[in-house]
């Protein structure tokens, strides 16, 4: 069964850094698009940052652009999130998707969301 697993939220401070992983199983996302979405209390879920498969070319939204930082190491099956310079509005649960018909982003979000994990906590306090 295909799963996307995160992990790596917790508590982090004003200011501080957190490394998100997802890692993918039964399924190899060294072929396809990659992103990180969040979900704020209260709020829809936002694409912040996804990674092609080619060229790991990334993307960006501007509420996360020089802060965040998305890789991927193919040979560990897995895409991160590098996360500094925190702030209380980057709290929210953090997710990860792939596309199955997609080498490509759709700027910073997938075409489509066929693989879907179950999200990691990331809080930082006001």
């Amino acid at each position: 069964q295909v799963q996307l697993v995160e992990s790596g939220g917790g508590l982090a401070q004003p200011g501080g850094s957190l490394k998100l992983s997802c890692l993918a199983s039964e399924f190899t996302s060294a072929y396809f698009a990659v992103a990180w979405y969040r979900q704020a209390p209260g709020k829809e879920r936002e694409g912040i940052s996804c990674i092609d498969a080619p060229d790991s070319r990334a993307f960006y939204s501007d509420s996360v652009k020089g802060r965040f930082t998305i890789s991927r190491d193919n040979a560990k099956n897995t895409v991160y999130l590098q996360m500094n310079s925190l702030k209380p509005e980057d709290t929210g649960v953090y997710h990860c998707a792939a596309d199955s018909s997609s080498e490509y982003c759709s700027g910073f979000s997938l075409i489509s969301i066929d693989w879907y994990g179950q999200g990691t906590q990331v809080t930082v306090p006001s």
